[in-house]
């Protein structure tokens, strides 16, 4: 598969595969058939980040072969939006002539939304000043008045120019209800909307009719939190970056919900506030021993949940388990199927035509 060709004639097939591998992965653990998500086939990625090579008095977006490390130049990405796909021309129109914006110039990062609301950033090896500004607001206003919605950034080493702002906001319609999201640039977002809205869909089907409050680990910008609010009396949600914090408190806001409460800690430091093992200054003010937490809900990173986590997760009457790699879910799996069944599984194809695949376990205390 090339960055500019889509094997899209393939899809099917390969989604096949991840289907049987998936199953085959977790027979031990006598899973049902999983529900299969299918993504779009292209201009399904938010955000894309290219390098830029200069040749001469032009320049182009390339990628790297991950086998062969050579080079390849990409005028077209029909993996992205079609927001970038409209973008990567423009861009380049605007900063090829101009030496303040070109100069030492070697990538440009795209976070695109669904409501066609885009961040684009632009990194340099130099120095950001005046200068670079000046010629970078004249590019925006030339992009605004090409009809693109759209903010711009400039990074170097220490160095964030915002023209605007750095944040853009993303609506989706979730179960019959329109989510506001804040994705900040440089922060985590879920890639494929599209495949946002199947997992979040999911996860309000398989907590219908939850009793009690929610506990979340790893809750980033709120995404799963505020659409599963309505699920639950009240949901307590931790996540240990900054950024994702403050985006998770605007969307709290920004969507009127009223029983979700934010905890900037890591699921490692939340373990060990349960356990008793130390107290948080952070946790000053909130009582959580006043949470009837039944069900606790984990979309960990790729390393899964450490061994004393798990043990934490295990004491919850339902779990759960978003997973963006499942050779750590299934060695979680070892330990919580002790003591829980596996009641529910999907596959949802994040990441299309390659190896990746994204699944969700529904886990009910035997």
């Amino acid at each position: 598969m090339t960055p500019e060709h889509l094997p899209i004639e393939l899809y099917d097939a390969q989604l096949a595969e991840k289907v049987a591998r998936l199953q085959s992965m977790m027979a031990p653990f006598a899973a049902p058939a999983p529900e299969v998500f299918r993504s779009p086939v292209s201009h399904y990625r938010m955000r894309a980040e290219f390098r830029i090579w200069h040749d001469e008095d032009d320049l182009y977006h390339i990628m790297f072969d991950q086998e062969t490390k050579q080079r390849i130049r990409v005028n077209s990405f029909p993996a992205a939006s079609e927001l970038i796909n409209a973008l990567m021309p423009a861009m380049l129109d605007g900063v090829r002539d101009i030496p303040a914006l070109r100069f030492k110039l070697f990538q440009i990062d795209y976070l695109t939304t669904m409501s066609n609301q885009a961040v684009v950033s632009l990194l340099y090896h130099r120095k950001l000043g005046e200068e670079w500004q000046q010629h970078a607001e004249a590019l925006r206003d030339n992009l605004r008045a090409q009809g693109f919605n759209v903010h711009l950034i400039g990074r170097a080493t220490k160095t964030k120019i915002e023209l605007d702002q750095d944040f853009i906001d993303e609506r989706l319609t979730v179960a019959g209800k329109e989510m506001i999201y804040r994705q900040v640039e440089n922060s985590f977002t879920q890639p494929n909307a599209a495949m946002n809205v199947h997992m979040l869909e999911w996860a309000l089907d398989a907590t219908r009719g939850s009793k009690g409050d929610l506990l979340e680990l790893y809750c980033g910008n709120g995404n799963f939190s505020l659409a599963l609010a309505r699920n639950f009396n009240r949901v307590l949600a931790t996540e240990i970056a900054k950024p994702s914090v403050a985006s998770a408190q605007y969307n709290i806001a920004a969507n009127e919900i009223d029983n979700v409460q934010i905890i900037r800690m890591s699921a490692e430091e939340f373990t060990q506030a349960m356990n008793g093992v130390r107290e948080f200054r952070r946790l000053e003010g909130i009582d959580l021993k006043s949470y009837q937490c039944e069900t606790i809900f984990v979309d960990p990173p790729r390393s899964g949940l450490d061994a004393d986590t798990v043990k934490m997760v295990q004491a919850y009457p339902r779990i759960l388990y978003i997973s963006c790699n499942p050779q750590t879910l299934c060695e979680n799996l070892e330990v919580l199927s002790e003591t829980h069944n596996v009641s529910r599984l999907a596959l949802f194809d994040q990441f299309p035509y390659t190896h990746h695949m994204e699944c969700g376990v529904w886990l009910t205390r035997k």
